[in-house]
């Protein structure tokens, strides 16, 4: 059981192959070619032998290329009307996918945007979000951090676990899917991000390296190697094709 918490992450990129090669160079990822139907194009991102989300090609021309992540959500309709009653927006209502699932594309009442997935199939077992390749760390930037909290704990029940005064950068704030375990972050966006949005910190081995890896890739640092709270490392990067992604490392 996946609790209400992301558990799916795809990747929507005008290069398709360029992506899997810059991935599977970058974070070690496994490529697997799949067939959702439809005709579109889609590739699985294994992990060891665990999917932990996919690439596929862009919906719409005026979209830039960028990382989304999929809620487990048991009851598609419910959880859409739900939403929407807590001042966020459905903008693709439920649809089916078949031998996949049932999908909305939402956004909370800031804007940011995430996938609801009721997917078919057994139940999984739990992931080890601390392994390589697993998605480690989850952060929400807002135009009102207390606001888009108060949402997310509302509609999935996910608790407050800490906050940080980060001075000028303002306060950042953890959270957790369950009590007591926490997965991310979410603080008022800076300036120069335009608009609320979602980013996921993928788990590598030594962030030094990785970083290298990201620019030797096509791919560009935008910030760190910076040490966080907790004694690990991460860096905020970007991918050829323009999607913003970050990597998270035990090690310097």
């Amino acid at each position: 059981m996946h609790a209400k918490s992301f558990f799916w992450y795809e990747l929507m990129t005008p290069d398709m192959k360029g992506a899997e090669a810059f991935y599977t160079a970058v974070v070690g990822w496994t490529p697997q070619a799949f067939d959702p139907g439809g005709g579109m194009p889609y590739t699985v991102l294994n992990a060891g032998e665990r999917g932990i989300g996919g690439i596929m090609p862009m919906p719409q021309a005026d979209l830039p290329p960028a990382w989304v992540g999929y809620v487990y959500t048991p009851d598609i309709d419910a959880a859409c009307e739900s939403l929407k009653k807590a001042g966020g927006k459905v903008h693709r209502p439920p649809t089916e996918i078949p031998t996949v699932g049932r999908f909305a594309v939402v956004g909370d009442p800031q804007g940011a945007m995430f996938m609801f997935l009721a997917p078919q199939g057994p139940d999984q077992p739990p992931i080890d979000r601390a392994a390589r390749g697993q998605v480690g760390w989850h952060e929400l930037y807002t135009s009102d951090w207390r606001a888009a909290l108060d949402f997310y704990s509302g509609q999935f029940g996910w608790t407050k676990e800490d906050e940080f005064d980060m001075g000028e950068m303002g306060i950042y704030a953890l959270f957790g899917f369950e009590k007591g375990r926490q997965a991310g972050g979410m603080m008022d966006k800076p300036d120069q991000i335009p608009v609320p949005v979602w980013q996921f910190y993928f788990n590598v081995e030594g962030i030094d390296a990785a970083a290298g890896r990201v620019t030797g890739n096509g791919g560009k640092v935008l910030m760190g190697p910076m040490e966080v709270p907790g004694g690990s490392w991460v860096v905020q990067c970007q991918d050829p094709q323009g999607a913003h992604f970050a990597l998270l490392s035990a090690t310097r």
